[in-house]
C-alpha cells in the first residue's frame, strides 16, 4: 500500500511538472517576433489636469428623425430617450460629473482629476459612445412603445480637453446657446408650415437673414405666441449632475409575539438628477459647487 502511494505522489509531481513546462512555454510564445506591431499604437493619453469632454452627435439623424415620424419642432419622446441614455452613461462612468444634451447631441464632462481608462482618449471616447448607443436601442421601446426601431442608431464622438473652470462653463454656455438659438429657428420655421400652410421651402426662404427678434415677432403677431413661455427642455436642454438625494422607504418588520409594525427608512444616497435650467450665469454653479474642480494644479 505504502508503495501505490508513493508511485501516485511520484506521477502528481511529474504531472505538476508537465503543467509548470507548458505555462512556461505559452509565456514564450506570447512574447513572439509578431510582438512589435504593438509599436504602431499611437499614444493617446489625455493631458492631465485638464477637463475631458467626450462629445456624441447623432449621425444622420435628420434621416432618422423623418423615417422614424419624430414629432416637429421637438419630440419629447426622443429627448426623453437621449437623457435615459446619457443617465446609463453616468451611472456607469462615475468620473463624469456633469453631461449637458440638446437635440441630438450630448456631452459628457470627466473631471479633471480622473484615471479611468489611464485618461486614454480613444478609451473614454469608445466606451461613452457604445454605452450611449446600447443604451440608447435598449430603452427604445420604454419611450416609443410599439413604434418598431427601423434600423441601428450611430453616434459620432470627439474628445476635446479644456484646462480651466471659465473654459469648460464656456463651453457649455455655447452649447446651450446653440440649443436657444436652433429651438427658436425651428420654432418659428415649423409654427409657419404646421399653422402658417407654407411649405418648407417658403418657410426657409421666409426666416432666411432673420433675426431673433423677427422670430418673436412672427410667433407672437401672427401666431399668439410667446416664446418666452415655452418649454424649458426645448429651451435651455438638459443638463445632468450627481447629487444627494433622500429615500424613504416602508418596511414591515414583525417581531415574535407582536403584531407586525410598519417602520420607515430614509437614506441618503447619489443619485443623477435632470435640470432644464440656465447654465451660463452664476447661479447654476454657485448651486452646485462641487462640480467644479479647483484651477489649481
Amino acid at each position: 500500500m505504502l508503495r501505490l502511494l508513493s508511485v501516485n505522489f511520484r506521477g502528481l509531481k511529474e504531472h505538476k511538472t508537465l503543467l509548470r513546462l507548458k505555462f512556461s512555454t505559452s509565456s514564450v510564445m506570447a512574447k513572439s517576433k509578431f510582438e512589435y506591431v504593438r509599436n504602431f499604437e499611437l499614444d493617446d493619453t489625455c493631458l492631465r489636469n485638464c477637463y475631458i469632454v467626450v462629445r456624441l452627435d447623432g449621425r444622420n439623424f435628420h434621416k432618422f428623425s423623418e423615417q422614424h415620424n419624430f414629432m416637429k419642432p421637438n419630440d419629447n419622446r426622443a429627448l426623453g430617450l437621449m437623457s435615459r441614455s446619457a443617465r446609463s452613461v453616468m451611472e456607469e462612468l462615475e468620473d463624469i460629473t456633469i453631461a449637458y444634451g440638446q437635440s441630438d447631441e450630448f456631452s459628457f464632462v470627466f473631471r479633471r482629476s480622473t484615471t479611468w481608462f489611464k485618461r486614454r482618449a480613444s478609451k473614454l471616447m469608445t466606451h461613452v459612445a457604445s454605452q450611449f448607443s446600447s443604451s440608447f436601442v435598449y430603452y427604445w421601446k420604454e419611450y416609443f412603445g410599439e413604434h418598431p426601431l427601423l434600423y441601428p442608431p450611430s453616434f459620432d464622438g470627439r474628445v476635446v480637453l479644456y484646462p480651466s473652470n471659465r473654459n469648460l462653463r464656456d463651453y457649455l454656455s455655447w452649447r446651450q446657446a446653440d440649443c436657444h438659438i436652433n429651438n427658436l429657428y425651428n420654432t418659428t420655421f415649423w409654427t409657419l408650415v404646421q399653422k402658417g400652410g407654407l411649405t418648407t421651402t417658403q418657410a426657409e426662404e421666409r426666416l432666411s437673414g432673420s433675426q431673433a427678434a423677427d422670430k418673436n415677432e412672427i410667433l407672437f403677431s401672427e401666431f399668439n405666441i410667446n416664446y418666452n413661455n415655452e418649454s424649458p427642455l426645448h429651451k435651455k436642454g438638459t443638463t445632468l449632475i450627481w447629487e444627494k438625494v433622500n429615500e424613504t422607504t416602508t418596511k414591515q418588520i414583525k417581531r415574535p409575539d407582536e403584531a407586525e409594525t410598519e417602520i420607515t427608512v430614509t437614506r441618503t444616497r447619489k443619485k443623477v438628477t435632470s435640470h432644464s435650467c440656465d447654465i451660463i450665469g452664476d447661479q447654476f454653479w454657485e448651486e452646485h459647487p462641487d462640480i467644479l474642480e479647483s484651477d489649481q494644479c
